[in-house]
């Protein structure tokens, strides 16, 4: 589903330049949750530590993103299978830290975006993605630009913790000018507050901050902090494989099926039922 509700692939960036904020668990997990209710996705890893790629298991990576954006493999040659029913990935490597530096020549923001559609066009309907999360660096690099120019939009993930908002107008600001400059398409579609600690009003009081600053940008669904959601990269598994009774994935299923209801698919109230082919 396109993400404004034409048919097609959707494509999200989930950015933030500050680090440690839930984005590369949010990729992981949203993009499992998205498998489990049907959808066949792909998870793009532009992130030179490759943190998406160790958390789904994925540790022989012969052919990278780094290898995709300098032309010497397409997307579907690097996409690697998980362990997870129609949920793919696209392996990252430290290589990825010399992109910027010997990049160059005409089209260099839009490597990702025409990689992108040359998969578009060799897929065939039946097994075509819908889905494709790109977890972006923890900077406003070349690498996130390619992101933000590929995307249909933005998905940003936002702890809540003390400064939350600090840095945000910044990336808002980017993608304003990414709007203008390369991708006329581009939107916010929205903000998804993390590491949600119970226990403290400081979490409350950033919720409330966020929600009245950004208002119905905000998802509903607010992912708790988890000591499973935290375990899980460590096993190589998502959470929602790792244990799929937790507070975590039952957070991310939520945020799945709100996320698709934004794009008005007719899901059921709770999507917990439609969850037996997330496995181990």
């Amino acid at each position: 589903m396109n993400a404004f509700g034409s048919r097609g692939m959707r494509v999200l960036a989930l950015a933030n330049q500050k680090g440690g904020v839930g984005k590369t668990t949010t990729a992981i997990n949203l993009g499992t949750a998205l498998a489990a209710v049907g959808e066949r996705v792909l998870i793009i890893d532009l992130d030179p530590q490759g943190n998406a790629s160790t958390g789904l298991g994925v540790d022989e990576r012969p052919l990278s993103t780094f290898d995709v954006l300098n032309g010497g493999a397409t997307l579907a040659a690097a996409k690697v299978a998980t362990h997870v029913p129609r949920l793919s990935i696209v392996p990252a490597t430290i290589d990825l830290m010399s992109f910027e530096r010997d990049s160059s020549g005409g089209g260099r923001h839009y490597r990702l975006r025409d990689c992108l559609a040359a998969m578009t066009a060799s897929e065939t309907s039946d097994m075509a993605t819908s889905y494709v999360l790109i977890d972006c660096p923890p900077s406003l690099n070349l690498l996130t630009v390619n992101a933000l120019a590929a995307a249909d939009a933005v998905l940003v993930p936002l702890q809540c913790e003390f400064f939350a908002l600090e840095g945000l107008a910044q990336l808002l600001s980017t993608v304003e000018e990414i709007r203008v400059r390369l991708n006329p398409k581009l939107q916010i579609h929205g903000i998804v507050l993390t590491m949600y600690d119970q226990r403290t009003s400081l979490s409350d009081q950033v919720v409330d901050d966020v929600r009245r600053v950004l208002g119905e940008k905000v998802y509903a669904t607010i992912i708790p902090r988890n000591v499973r959601v935290s375990e899980a990269p460590s096993y190589g598994k998502p959470v929602l494989v790792y244990d799929l009774k937790c507070v975590g994935s039952e957070a991310y299923l939520r945020l799945a099926t709100e996320d698709l209801r934004d794009v008005a698919l007719d899901l059921p109230e709770s999507s917990t039922d439609t969850c037996p082919e997330v496995r181990a």
